[in-house]
């Protein structure tokens, strides 16, 4: 990337952007890593589709062939076929909140599940909580994977959301039809690999089983939780 004259360690900062738009594009380059998104507080969105299903005020915006030539978006983007357009947007501007239904995630750490999750739950109407150890939503993965979703769904703390908690295990639960699911509910959904621990499964009120009946040993876990929250749709 073409180097910046502006001095005083100035580099990078969305506020000070030099005249040729390098400093933006260093920020950019930048939040694709986590340790900066957490830093700064800021998030990057790349396509129009994205931008657009934003629906709030992004603290900056790349368009190629207006505010930025079309080699330097391309320079910075993380997809393989670059966008027109970039946006930054500030963390603190999406939502938080709990609803009566919710997905809570432990240490959920694949990307494209914590996106799929939230995709179902804006479907649906409910909201996400995250323990420590799951994926950034704002990261590239989790963004595309949840389609524009990350911007309408409340996100809260993984012991914030009043309800029965209510664990999603792969085998010796209650059968999901069986379970009462009227009122505020979470859902408790792990990592496929690791399941749930022990003190996470002592503090949920019950356990239920998605039974299934193919050769496989279990469902991934957005297919799990979306069809939980399907099914506690379909009883209301």
């Amino acid at each position: 990337m073409a180097s910046c004259g502006l001095a005083g360690g100035r580099c990078g900062r969305l506020d000070r952007r030099c005249r040729s738009g390098t400093c933006v594009a260093r920020t950019v380059s930048k939040l694709r890593d986590r340790s900066w998104r957490d830093k700064l507080g800021l998030f990057v969105v790349e396509g129009e589709d994205l931008v657009e299903a934003a629906g709030i005020e992004p603290v900056e915006l790349l368009v190629a062939g207006e505010t930025v030539e079309q080699a330097l978006l391309a320079e910075v983007s993380s997809l393989a076929h670059p966008p027109r357009v970039i946006a930054v947007f500030r963390r603190e501007d999406l939502p938080r909140g709990v609803r009566p239904a919710t997905l809570a995630l432990w240490h959920v750490a694949d990307p494209g599940n914590v996106g799929t999750l939230l995709r179902a739950a804006d479907g649906f109407g409910a909201g996400v909580a995250l323990s420590a150890g799951c994926a950034d939503r704002t990261g590239p993965k989790a963004l595309r994977a949840s389609m524009g979703s990350v911007f309408r769904v409340p996100v809260s703390d993984f012991a914030e959301p009043p309800g029965r908690r209510i664990a999603l295990v792969a085998s010796g639960g209650e059968p999901l039809a069986a379970v009462d699911l009227s009122g505020d509910v979470v859902f408790i959904v792990g990592a496929e690999r690791a399941g749930l621990p022990a003190d996470v499964l002592a503090r949920c009120d019950v356990r239920t089983t998605i039974p299934i009946s193919g050769g496989a040993e279990s469902l991934n876990v957005a297919m799990a939780g979306t069809i939980a929250l399907y099914e506690r749709a379909r009883r209301a």
